[in-house]
């Protein structure tokens, strides 16, 4: 944090004097290091820009659903809370979406809006937001509209502290717009604890269940991405030989997926699950709940014989896992301390994983298969190079085609909600100056946010957007399956014609390229990875 004093305050502190809610707030932002302000302003939110300060910088996006998924992409990337600007209750209603996505994600961000003035309150005036604190609820951890105008700076400093505390996640803060003129009392930012130690007797029962096991299994989520804990997560896996596996709709990497260890991918049904798990006595599921399912299933939620342990930093993914020992803390914390008491016998090296075989170029006059151009882009892009992805239909296809290698360098929403990712892409950009990041998107998805892009062409970011273009829904084709349509069924309100992706690009200042023949894609790709500027590539798949 900088505690720097600027010019203009040492005598205010000096002298204990009152300043405005204004100076207070943005003096408060800048020793807790949020300088940069993500919005999508009305005019409810003017007061507070009154003398923008010149070394904080506004950040905005064409609607309110792209402010949240940048500033969601910039807070993961950065390991720190964002802070976010909205209009009244209909911008906190754009920005729904993406604040239930944040919830999910777990990402620390401090989201206020504007609120009529507190004189007008009474009249129930024009843009007015009726109990402004219950309308992002349940998805914030914290919600309030400070009772009086000087407890502002307070109320944004509790919003931060909350953010960051594990599990972390949104707040919100609703300011009337005339709070700003009023005089406060300055607050200065505090240490506050951002890591729980987990319980040491649970920690050591879990330590010698995992010494104890036959043949253990972990079962990785974003939560071990999300605290650094990507090496100790690898120390222990190779101290016990276990598989590792991928938790269901997990929103990061969290394993490399070169790994001898590595073992794929757990869906999201109860019964399939089982099966892949089939062979070990324990599984560990370790960052991650144990499991997110998405559609129904029957039977037991384990192998038979095996049994459940879990370091989970959410005591709720705790309190509903069907059975087994939770323990909650600090991923990286609970990790280091299993490497202290871990001390199993020597196992055997577990089988290795098949990948998928290379898939052979399709002939002049085919449709591009997105396995192909999935299995090309691994081979064009750098190894440490950033996926932002939100392809659903293709999931299944990247888990094989387009393998993560490193921490931090894959991202997608823990939500299933779609918006998300095109704007997450452009807040992680913004956070890693110099790395190269990918947005993979599908034709659905990137329409939920196009406006992403005009961010992105202003910002001048680095950033290449590979749009998957399949002219449907597809995902629904398939769970139309699963609630019994025909194969060869219709699906009503699913079909995409008529989409023209380069055309919106350089509606909004960004450069493209359509793809609709194999000897066009790898080209196309290398270029866009190598541009200074963000350029777009829409690929025609089958």
């Amino acid at each position: 944090m900088d505690q720097r004093i600027r010019p203009g305050e040492a005598e205010v502190i000096a002298t204990g004097g009152m300043v405005t809610v204004r100076e207070a707030v943005y003096r408060l932002l800048r020793q807790l290091g949020m300088t940069s302000i993500f919005g999508n302003p009305g005019s409810t939110e003017l007061p507070m820009f009154m003398d923008f300060p010149q070394d904080f910088r506004y950040v905005m996006a064409l609607q309110e659903c792209v402010v949240l998924g940048m500033a969601d992409g910039y807070a993961q990337a950065t390991h720190g809370a964002a802070f976010v600007n909205l209009h009244s209750a209909a911008g906190v209603g754009h920005a729904m979406g993406n604040i239930f996505t944040a919830y999910r994600n777990r990402t620390p961000l401090v989201i206020t809006a504007g609120q009529q003035a507190r004189s007008l309150l009474p009249f129930d005036p024009f843009l007015g937001s009726a109990q402004a604190a219950e309308l992002p609820k349940p998805y914030v951890k914290w919600s309030v509209e400070p009772a009086r105008a000087q407890d502002v700076p307070l109320a944004l400093a509790r919003a931060y502290y909350i953010a960051m505390t594990p599990p972390r996640g949104p707040v919100f803060v609703s300011i009337p717009s005339d709070d700003w003129g009023v005089l406060t009392t300055p607050v200065d930012a505090r240490v506050v604890s951002q890591q729980l130690r987990p319980e040491p007797a649970l920690l050591a029962q879990l330590a010698e269940a995992l010494d104890a096991a036959r043949a253990p299994a972990f079962v990785v989520g974003a939560a071990v991405d999300r605290d650094r804990a990507w090496d100790e997560a690898v120390q222990l896996a190779e101290r016990h030989n276990a598989r590792v596996y991928v938790a269901p709709m997990s929103g990061r990497c969290s394993f490399p997926e070169d790994h001898r260890l590595w073992a794929g991918f757990l869906p999201a049904m109860r019964e399939r699950i089982v099966e892949r798990l089939a062979g070990h006595d324990l599984v560990f599921a370790l960052g991650a709940p144990a499991f997110t399912y998405h559609v129904e299933g029957q039977g037991p939620h384990l192998p038979e014989g095996a049994a459940l342990v879990q370091l989970t930093d959410d005591p709720q993914v705790a309190a509903w896992a069907p059975t087994g020992t939770s323990v909650v803390g600090s991923i990286r914390l609970g990790l280091l301390d299993l490497l202290e008491r871990s001390r199993p016998p020597q196992r055997e090296l577990p089988a290795a994983h098949a990948r998928p075989p290379r898939v052979a170029e399709p002939q002049a006059d085919e449709r591009l298969p997105v396995d192909w151009v999935l299995q090309t882009l691994t081979d064009v892009r750098p190894r440490d190079s950033i996926v932002v992805e939100e392809a659903p239909s293709a999931r299944p296809v990247i888990h094989g085609h387009l393998p993560i290698f490193e921490s931090e360098t894959f991202y997608t929403m823990c939500s299933g909600g779609l918006g998300y990712s095109l704007p997450a892409a452009v807040g992680v950009a913004l956070a890693k100056p110099g790395a190269r990041v990918i947005a993979l998107v599908g034709d659905g998805s990137a329409m939920y946010a196009i406006q992403a892009l005009w961010s992105a062409s202003q910002l001048r970011l680095p950033l290449t957007v590979v749009i998957l273009k399949n002219r449907r829904y597809a995902a629904l084709y398939e769970f139309a399956r699963i609630f019994g349509y025909r194969p060869d069924e219709h699906v009503p309100g699913t079909d995409l014609p008529d989409l023209d992706f380069v055309a919106l690009a350089a509606g909004q200042g960004v450069q493209a390229l359509r793809v609709e023949k194999a000897a066009e894609l790898r080209p196309a790709l290398e270029r866009a990875l190598h541009s200074a500027a963000p350029v777009l590539v829409e690929v025609e798949v089958a």
